[in-house]
């Protein structure tokens, strides 16, 4: 009996430069350098004589496995991504690659840029143009009051001011 997967969303095809650039090192360094010397350490093991208990080679089999699926992983998604590398004449308008500050209800200022789901990062407040939030923002204006419907109950956020390059440290 075969088991059936739960589809999965459709990702945004769309990536900043620098995310483009992140997936392709991490490729390069994967296939170049890191599938190399691990396969280098699983041949010594190897010749260590019994197999089934060298953890050294059982181990090295493994990272293998996980960098060859890696590897095809970005190999296969950075072909389907789209670089966005243009800036919309819109300044003042949320798209794709925008750096946006809000003041949420308790009057408390946050600064995102919206990036694709390849390379969101929370710490950096780079959000996913797929996330509620994301979503939520784009086409917005600065001015405009944005409810985002969340898992942990919905909030309101007023967009202060809408750029194309970082915000200078304040």
């Amino acid at each position: 009996m075969s088991r059936r997967r739960a589809p999965v969303a459709k990702q945004t095809p769309y990536i900043t430069p620098d995310g483009e650039k992140r997936l392709r090192d991490e490729f390069e360094r994967l296939w170049h350098e890191e599938r190399p010397r691990v396969t280098r350490e699983v041949t010594e093991a190897a010749a260590q004589g019994d197999r089934s208990e060298n953890a050294e080679y059982i181990y090295g089999k493994k990272r293998l496995r996980e960098i060859d699926a890696r590897v095809e992983f970005l190999d296969k998604r950075l072909e389907e991504l789209t670089v966005v590398r243009d800036v919309p004449a819109d300044d003042g308008t949320i798209y794709f690659g925008a750096w946006v500050r809000l003041e949420d209800g308790d009057g408390e200022e946050r600064v995102y840029r919206i990036v694709g789901p390849d390379e969101f990062d929370v710490e950096q407040g780079w959000i996913s143009v797929d996330s509620p939030l994301g979503r939520a923002l784009m086409r917005k204006q600065e001015g405009d009051a944005v409810l985002v419907r969340r898992p942990r109950g919905d909030a309101t956020y007023e967009i202060l001011d809408v750029r194309y390059r970082p915000f200078e440290s304040d």
